[in-house]
């Protein structure tokens, strides 16, 4: 798992088993996450920042996809 920091400021471990399978591990606690705790957080039930922080990290070669 590779460490990837969000645009919100939260810190993840990532692993990208193929493009669509991510496996996300927090390093911090979920309640400081604006997406999943804010107003919106009823209807995304992700957080949509580190999605493109994770999605970046992929195409900035810096997180790998294990299948390529």
């Amino acid at each position: 798992m590779e460490p990837v920091r969000c645009d919100c400021g939260n810190r993840v471990l990532v692993k990208k088993n193929s493009p669509q399978h991510t496996s996300v591990q927090w390093l911090s606690d979920t309640s400081t996450c604006p997406e999943l705790c804010g107003p919106r957080s009823a209807f995304v039930p992700t957080c949509l920042r580190l999605r493109d922080s994770i999605e970046k990290a992929v195409r900035d070669g810096t997180l790998e996809v294990a299948d390529g």
